[in-house]
C-alpha cells in the first residue's frame, strides 16, 4: 500500500515542524528546511530524528 497524499497533509518535520514531501517513490520523505531525509518502512514513515538521515551540502 503506498503512502496516501492525505498523509503529507498531516505529517510534519520533527525539528522544525516544516513540510515534508517524499522522494523515491515514497520510500522516504524530505524536510528541505532542516535538509533531513526520513525513511519509510513497510509504508510506516519514521519521524524520528534519531531515524533522519541528513542530506546534500547547504
Amino acid at each position: 500500500m503506498a503512502l496516501s497524499i492525505k498523509l503529507f497533509e498531516i505529517l510534519a518535520c520533527p525539528r522544525c515542524t516544516g513540510e515534508v514531501k517524499p522522494v523515491n517513490n515514497g520510500s522516504a520523505l524530505v524536510c528541505e528546511a532542516c535538509r533531513l531525509r526520513f525513511p519509510v518502512r513497510d509504508d510506516i514513515p519514521v519521524m524520528l530524528l534519531d531515524e533522519a538521515e541528513p542530506i546534500g551540502d547547504r
